[in-house]
Protein backbone atom coordinates (compact mmCIF):
# COMPACT_ATOMS: atom_id res chain seq x y z
CA UNK A 1 0.00 0.00 0.00
CA UNK A 2 1.09 3.31 -0.74
CA UNK A 3 0.20 7.19 0.22
CA UNK A 4 0.65 9.68 -2.02
CA UNK A 5 1.87 12.71 0.35
CA UNK A 6 0.44 15.95 -1.64
CA UNK A 7 0.94 19.47 -1.25
CA UNK A 8 -2.32 21.62 -0.89
CA UNK A 9 -1.62 23.65 -3.20
CA UNK A 10 -4.31 26.07 -1.94
CA UNK A 11 -2.74 26.22 1.22
CA UNK A 12 -1.43 29.73 2.52
CA UNK A 13 2.13 30.32 1.47
CA UNK A 14 2.60 26.78 -1.07
CA UNK A 15 4.52 27.50 -4.04
CA UNK A 16 2.50 26.10 -7.51
CA UNK A 17 5.69 24.42 -8.22
CA UNK A 18 5.21 21.81 -4.73
CA UNK A 19 5.77 18.21 -5.91
CA UNK A 20 3.83 15.25 -4.85
CA UNK A 21 5.53 12.53 -3.50
CA UNK A 22 4.71 8.70 -3.73
CA UNK A 23 6.01 6.87 -0.25
CA UNK A 24 4.83 3.34 1.14
CA UNK A 25 2.77 3.48 4.28
CA UNK A 26 5.15 2.58 6.39
CA UNK A 27 7.81 5.77 5.08
CA UNK A 28 4.86 8.57 5.47
CA UNK A 29 4.25 7.30 9.18
CA UNK A 30 7.84 7.45 10.39
CA UNK A 31 8.15 11.05 8.28
CA UNK A 32 4.64 11.95 9.91
CA UNK A 33 5.57 10.51 13.38
CA UNK A 34 9.14 12.04 13.44
CA UNK A 35 7.45 15.53 12.29
CA UNK A 36 5.17 15.62 15.28
CA UNK A 37 7.92 14.32 17.61
CA UNK A 38 9.87 17.33 16.78
CA UNK A 39 7.06 19.87 17.22
CA UNK A 40 6.03 18.42 20.67
CA UNK A 41 9.45 18.45 21.84
CA UNK A 42 10.19 21.81 20.90
CA UNK A 43 7.14 23.09 22.00
CA UNK A 44 7.70 21.44 25.55
CA UNK A 45 11.01 22.18 25.76
CA UNK A 46 10.35 26.11 24.84
CA UNK A 47 8.37 26.05 28.46
CA UNK A 48 11.15 24.43 30.43
CA UNK A 49 13.92 26.56 28.78
CA UNK A 50 11.83 29.58 29.40
CA UNK A 51 11.30 28.44 33.50
CA UNK A 52 15.27 27.78 34.05
CA UNK A 53 15.79 31.14 32.27
CA UNK A 54 13.97 32.67 35.21
CA UNK A 55 16.56 31.27 37.05
CA UNK A 56 20.16 32.50 34.71
CA UNK A 57 20.59 29.64 33.28
CA UNK A 58 20.09 27.73 29.54
CA UNK A 59 18.63 24.49 29.12
CA UNK A 60 21.78 22.37 29.20
CA UNK A 61 23.31 24.26 32.06
CA UNK A 62 19.90 23.31 33.98
CA UNK A 63 20.61 19.55 32.81
CA UNK A 64 23.73 19.32 34.33
CA UNK A 65 22.97 20.82 37.58
CA UNK A 66 19.58 18.87 37.75
CA UNK A 67 22.05 15.80 37.22
CA UNK A 68 24.72 16.57 39.66
CA UNK A 69 22.29 17.36 42.34
CA UNK A 70 20.03 13.72 41.84
CA UNK A 71 23.34 11.84 40.96
CA UNK A 72 25.93 13.25 42.57
CA UNK A 73 29.57 14.59 41.56
CA UNK A 74 30.13 13.10 38.25
CA UNK A 75 33.31 12.76 35.85
CA UNK A 76 32.95 15.41 32.82
CA UNK A 77 32.58 12.37 30.52
CA UNK A 78 29.30 10.93 32.11
CA UNK A 79 27.71 14.65 32.34
CA UNK A 80 28.61 15.04 28.43
CA UNK A 81 26.76 11.45 27.56
CA UNK A 82 23.84 12.46 30.29
CA UNK A 83 22.81 16.07 28.24
CA UNK A 84 24.07 14.90 24.85
CA UNK A 85 26.30 17.46 23.98
CA UNK A 86 29.72 17.35 22.55
CA UNK A 87 33.22 17.45 24.53
CA UNK A 88 33.51 21.13 24.08
CA UNK A 89 30.74 21.44 24.74
CA UNK A 90 30.29 20.00 28.02
CA UNK A 91 33.58 22.09 28.85
CA UNK A 92 32.28 25.28 27.88
CA UNK A 93 28.94 24.85 30.20
CA UNK A 94 30.85 23.45 33.49
CA UNK A 95 33.34 26.91 32.88
CA UNK A 96 30.35 28.92 32.66
CA UNK A 97 28.52 27.12 35.50
CA UNK A 98 31.77 27.64 37.75
CA UNK A 99 31.89 31.45 37.16
CA UNK A 100 28.09 31.41 38.16
CA UNK A 101 29.51 29.69 41.45
CA UNK A 102 27.15 26.61 41.02
CA UNK A 103 29.67 24.29 39.99
CA UNK A 104 33.24 23.32 40.88
CA UNK A 105 35.56 20.77 39.71
CA UNK A 106 37.46 18.43 41.72
CA UNK A 107 40.61 15.98 40.62
CA UNK A 108 40.39 12.37 40.39
CA UNK A 109 42.28 10.44 42.57
CA UNK A 110 42.93 7.53 40.42
CA UNK A 111 43.30 9.52 36.86
CA UNK A 112 45.03 12.70 36.86
CA UNK A 113 43.82 13.28 33.51
CA UNK A 114 39.91 12.90 34.68
CA UNK A 115 38.13 15.79 36.38
CA UNK A 116 34.98 15.51 38.18
CA UNK A 117 31.90 18.01 38.16
CA UNK A 118 30.40 18.46 41.32
CA UNK A 119 27.61 21.40 42.49
CA UNK A 120 28.81 24.14 45.33
CA UNK A 121 26.57 24.33 48.11
CA UNK A 122 25.28 27.55 46.32
CA UNK A 123 24.31 25.28 43.35
CA UNK A 124 22.46 22.83 45.57
CA UNK A 125 20.67 25.47 47.46
CA UNK A 126 19.49 27.04 43.74
CA UNK A 127 18.36 23.27 41.97
CA UNK A 128 16.68 22.82 45.83
CA UNK A 129 14.98 25.76 45.06
CA UNK A 130 13.72 26.30 41.57
CA UNK A 131 13.62 22.00 41.23
CA UNK A 132 9.92 21.49 42.51
CA UNK A 133 8.53 24.44 40.10
CA UNK A 134 10.39 23.30 37.07
CA UNK A 135 8.81 19.60 37.19
CA UNK A 136 5.66 21.25 37.65
CA UNK A 137 6.13 23.38 34.28
CA UNK A 138 7.32 20.06 32.55
CA UNK A 139 4.38 18.30 34.09
CA UNK A 140 1.79 21.37 32.94
CA UNK A 141 3.47 21.10 29.54
CA UNK A 142 2.75 17.19 29.22
CA UNK A 143 -0.46 17.10 30.04
CA UNK A 144 -2.06 16.65 26.63
CA UNK A 145 -1.80 13.10 27.36
CA UNK A 146 -2.48 11.10 30.84
CA UNK A 147 0.58 9.94 33.06
CA UNK A 148 -0.37 5.94 31.64
CA UNK A 149 0.11 7.26 28.30
CA UNK A 150 2.87 9.14 29.08
CA UNK A 151 4.43 6.03 30.37
CA UNK A 152 3.83 3.84 27.28
CA UNK A 153 5.06 6.81 24.73
CA UNK A 154 8.22 6.75 26.97
CA UNK A 155 9.23 3.44 26.74
CA UNK A 156 8.14 2.78 23.12
CA UNK A 157 10.38 5.99 22.52
CA UNK A 158 12.97 4.72 24.19
CA UNK A 159 12.47 1.55 22.15
CA UNK A 160 12.65 3.26 18.98
CA UNK A 161 15.73 5.14 20.10
CA UNK A 162 17.74 2.02 21.27
CA UNK A 163 16.93 0.65 17.46
CA UNK A 164 18.32 3.83 15.94
CA UNK A 165 21.27 4.57 18.01
CA UNK A 166 22.50 0.89 17.20
CA UNK A 167 21.65 1.39 13.25
CA UNK A 168 24.79 2.43 11.06
CA UNK A 169 24.83 5.75 10.13
CA UNK A 170 24.22 7.39 6.36
CA UNK A 171 27.56 8.39 4.75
Amino acid sequence: MSTTVRPQSDAPGMHPEAHAVELDHATAAALRLWVIMSRAHTAVAAHAAADVQRHGLTLAEFGIVEALYHRGPMLLGEVQKRILVSSGGITFLVDRLAAKGLVERRSCETDRRARYAALTPKGTALVAEIFPSHAAVVKQAMEGISPEEQERVADQLRDMGRRAAGLPLAD
